[in-house]
């Protein structure tokens, strides 16, 4: 046993992921009615989601409080960098949704009728844009155990950064607890993600046996055009956002970052579950933890360009089955509005 466990582990990570993702399709097709399969699929997403909010609190108390004088000082740079790349991923979609997905289902000639809708578009915008405001601000001054325990993460990321600085003054003894805390909790968090080939198996069992491969083919544009924004997020928009940063050849980054994220973001389809592998994947970069202690639970909270892409298409592919016009005004709003909306309040 301990062979096969030495062996299991040796290799590496995102194969065992990719074999996992192999044979819960083969199984999803193959025993569909095996459905205790899909429960490794849920527990390890469940394990992640718990973890997290537990590893970011005491990881952003530790940085902050053992950290450098200077450390965090890009942040204002990455909160920036977020939302550009949020706005600009809710553009590309609807330039996708507008020459992709043309529906004339039910046209509509009326245009007082037309007119009345877009007045209500408008309303719903600006009445639904106070209330993601209002969520925003609320969940920042949330009870920090609720936080915790909620996932709550612009209150969990508010509440760590005072913590962290009230204890900035504290004993070399209390600081080397915080450290060595936050370090028990990322191991933790690596044996979680240890199990990551079993996890991701039984979440691709519960998709492939409970909706087969026809939902591919009755959802195929939807799908298509869906996936297509976010791969031309993913290996364009986002390298070249990259390069403006580094001004080197993007892609050798991306590709880790594809390669030892993407699969695991993809299937649990979670920003607050992928949180511990997105901190793994900095900390072997060689990145300042206290820059990604604080940006990867910020970044999983309000740079939201899937649920951006998604809201837009949804909308536009609504409006577009109704054979309405949208003007390019409008257009401009709804990326804009689809953008904010993404930032922390999505649903």
């Amino acid at each position: 046993m301990t062979n096969i466990l030495s062996k299991w582990n040796s290799i590496s990570l995102v194969k065992r992921i990719i074999c996992g993702l192999i044979v819960g399709a083969i199984l999803g097709l193959a025993v569909p009615g095996v459905t205790g399969i899909g429960i490794l699929g849920t527990l390890f997403v469940s394990a992640l989601k718990a973890i997290a909010p537990v590893l970011v609190f005491f990881l952003v108390i530790a940085a902050l409080a053992c950290g450098n004088e200077g450390g965090g000082k890009t942040m204002g740079r990455v909160v920036i960098l977020y939302l550009i790349g949020t706005f600009l991923a809710a553009v590309v979609a609807v330039i996708g949704a507008v020459y992709v997905m043309i529906y004339n289902i039910l046209p509509i000639n009326n245009e007082m009728l037309a007119m009345a809708f877009f007045i209500m578009i408008f309303a719903v915008m600006f009445g639904g844009m106070a209330e993601v405001f209002t969520n925003l601000l609320t969940n920042i001054v949330a009870n920090p155990l609720g936080s915790i325990v909620d996932a709550n993460y612009l209150g969990i990321l508010a509440w760590a950064v005072i913590f962290g600085l009230a204890l900035k003054a504290a004993s070399d003894t209390t600081k080397k607890a915080l450290f060595d805390f936050s370090e028990a909790v990322s191991q933790a968090v690596r044996w979680v993600i240890s199990f990551a080939p079993f996890g991701i198996m039984g979440l691709v069992f519960t998709t492939v046996s409970t909706n087969g491969l026809e939902i591919f083919v009755e959802y195929g544009r939807l799908l298509a055009i869906l996936v297509g924004c976010m791969a031309f997020v993913a290996l364009i928009l986002n390298p070249i956002i990259v390069f403006t940063q580094i001004k080197q050849n993007p892609y050798k980054l991306v590709f880790k970052c594809l390669r030892e994220s993407f699969v695991t973001a993809f299937f649990t389809r979670s920003s607050a579950a992928n949180i511990p592998v997105n901190m793994s994947l900095c900390k072997s970069l060689g990145l300042d933890e206290d820059n990604y202690s604080i940006s990867i639970p910020l970044g999983a909270t309000i740079n939201m360009a899937g649920a951006a892409i998604t809201i837009t298409v949804m909308t536009l592919a609504c409006v577009n089955t109704l054979g309405m016009e949208v003007p390019l005004a409008m257009k401009v709003l709804l990326s804009f509005v689809a953008a904010i909306s993404a930032c922390g309040a999505s649903g």
